[in-house]
């Protein structure tokens, strides 16, 4: 399926903008899963002052949402109305110490980028981002964490431009951290951010990173197309046990599997839709919600329209019945 093209319907959108601007994106290409319909108009802007710019244009009306590495993203096969806004590596992906234990990075950076930078400059503390498959703006947004530590613990203050195009500074107290979470206004892009860290040796925390990668490397299937972590840990427990308890490891549903490995990982197979990939997020919710009576979260944001094969409810609708 496609859209309408939003530069057909407002020309003057392009006018004087330095990015690229393309229509009916398919945004399989840019997720993890490799699965999902089109954007109805992809923006990657040239800079921060190009994506401002644009934002003053964009008629108030028109759903703007910004998408990294697309890395605990599934996007539904009917795709998404609207603006798709990536930063590009180009525009938004350095990263400078600035002092006082500190590094400045834009939001497109890879978390694992960043672990690299900080071990270069001595600094302890982002070895955990070596484990994260995401990007810096993602991580901002979720508080991202891994191995006991999170983003709220690092970051110091971040830059971001609003739906009108207005630039912001918030700080770790502004942004509302909690598990997973962040209480910051879903109109704001991220475009950059400060993090601070403690000095160390960086043969320790190269030790350290090592260890992240051999503990991922083991424990998760890092060679599939996946989305990291589909639900939140239950407080008390952990989502892989109450998958597994409730006997949908491996379970699969057209080419969308539970792995083998770690069973709070959804992969794709090979030839899975968006569909598969939900309906089976949501088989497996049902499912632990029969056997234990623990109601899983996602973890993984389901974004977009749904395609041909309809909507799908959340807990196959058991939630209610189970109330």
């Amino acid at each position: 399926m496609s859209f309408p093209d939003l530069l057909d319907i407002h020309p003057d959108l392009a006018e004087g903008i330095r990015g690229k601007l393309t229509a009916n994106q398919l945004l399989s290409a840019v997720t993890w899963f490799r699965v999902g319909g089109p954007a109805q108009l992809m923006f990657q802007p040239a800079d921060e002052e190009d994506l401002a710019a644009f934002l003053k244009k964009l008629p108030e009306g028109v759903p703007v949402l910004p998408v990294g590495l697309g890395s605990n993203l599934l996007i539904r096969d009917g795709g998404l109305k609207g603006v798709v806004i990536r930063l590009s590596a180009k525009g938004f992906g350095a990263i400078e110490e600035i002092g006082n234990n500190r590094l400045r990075a834009g939001a497109a950076v890879p978390d694992k980028r960043l672990a690299e930078a900080a071990a270069k400059a001595g600094l302890d503390g982002f070895a955990f981002y070596t484990g994260i498959p995401g990007g810096l703006g993602g991580a901002l947004r979720m508080n991202a964490g891994a191995h006991g530590t999170e983003t709220r613990e690092r970051m110091v203050e971040l830059v971001a431009i609003d739906r009108q195009g207005n630039r912001h500074v918030l700080t770790n107290a502004d942004m509302g951290y909690a598990y997973r979470h962040s209480a910051a206004s879903k109109d704001l892009i991220f475009t950059e951010a400060v993090f601070e860290g403690t000095p160390a040796d960086e043969a320790e925390i190269r030790k350290e990173m090592d260890d992240v990668v051999a503990h991922r490397e083991r424990a998760q299937p890092i060679r599939e197309k996946t989305g990291g972590s589909t639900f939140k840990n239950p407080e008390g427990t952990s989502a892989w046990k109450v998958i597994d308890a409730a006997g949908c490891r491996g379970l699969t549903i057209g080419g969308a599997q539970m792995s083998e490995l770690h069973c709070n990982f959804m992969i794709n197979t090979g030839n899975a839709t968006g569909h598969d990939l939900e309906l089976l997020g949501e088989t497996v919710r049902a499912r632990v919600l029969e056997h234990s009576g623990v109601r899983l979260e996602w973890e993984i944001k389901r974004l977009g329209e749904f395609g041909p094969e309809g909507a799908i409810a959340p807990f196959l609708d058991k939630l209610e019945e189970a109330c």
